[in-house]
């Protein structure tokens, strides 16, 4: 807790000072420069603790819709320390101590999921980013889990994607699956009673969940990206949540169990 400590007042303190004003003024200006964010989310990877390893390759300088399972809001600071992508969350976390603050820096897209007002909003704005070109992250599930499976995908989050580019008038767009498993703990597989110490889950609050992290161990995170698949409009959202949902599904069992990636089906 000392090295962390220091690492914050000495290193990740000074970073923020400089360089988040910066990138304030880059995002008011609508410039497209993410570096600051991956640096961001790279120096907040060694200040809680996370060793990120990637296999597969994150799709980009196209349109992508990439689909993820959930554990945590450090699932957030994992992938923005190597993809640049827009995240999709609901409106809470925006206030957040911190955790609201790292997520707005990665232009995280907020929903009010009460408002059907504002999940068209946000819709359309990420009909906008897919078409210029950018990756947009949805957690699939709609929800965090404690990690040892997957739960069902919401089909209506791929539709209201599929509406979105549509309107934003994003021609072709490749949709991604991306398994998240948090794999090792102090250098150890992590048990089922492990998780509880990782996972966002309803039980904690936030305060309680990032204590427990910021005092734990080093954790490995596993970033799984899978093969980009054309995404149509008129595609059938609910066989393309259900292939996205199992695809993530037998990666997270082999990456728990610590077997070989099962080959995706054609």
């Amino acid at each position: 807790m000392i090295q962390r400590t220091l690492f914050f007042i000495f290193i990740y303190l000074p970073f923020l000072v400089v360089f988040v004003p910066l990138q304030f003024i880059i995002t008011r200006l609508g410039l497209d420069w993410n570096a600051i964010p991956r640096w961001f989310h790279t120096l907040g990877c060694i200040f809680l603790g996370m060793r990120v390893r990637v296999i597969g390759e994150p799709s980009h300088d196209r349109a992508t819709l990439i689909v993820s399972n959930h554990i945590s809001w450090t699932d957030i600071v994992a992938v923005g320390s190597k993809a640049d992508v827009t995240f999709v969350a609901k409106s809470e976390i925006a206030k957040w101590p911190f955790v609201g603050f790292m997520a707005s820096l990665q232009r995280t897209l907020y929903v009010d999921r009460k408002r059907r007002s504002d999940a068209h909003r946000a819709s359309k704005e990420m009909g906008k980013r897919m078409a210029s070109g950018g990756a947009v992250l949805l957690f699939g599930e709609g929800q965090s889990d404690i990690g040892t499976h997957v739960l069902p995908f919401r089909s209506a989050l791929i539709g209201a994607a599929q509406h979105a580019m549509e309107e934003a008038g994003a021609g072709e767009v490749m949709i991604q699956p991306l398994t998240i498993a948090y794999t090792k703990l102090q250098g150890l597989p992590v048990g089922r009673t492990d998780r509880s110490l990782i996972a966002w889950i309803k039980s904690k609050s936030v305060k309680q969940n990032v204590k427990e992290i910021l005092t734990g161990g080093t954790r490995e995170v596993t970033l799984a990206f899978g093969t980009p698949r054309p995404l149509s409009a008129g595609a059938d959202r609910k066989l393309l949540a259900r292939e996205t949902e199992n695809e993530v599904r037998r990666m997270l069992v082999a990456l728990n169990r610590g077997t070989p990636l099962p080959i995706a089906a054609e």
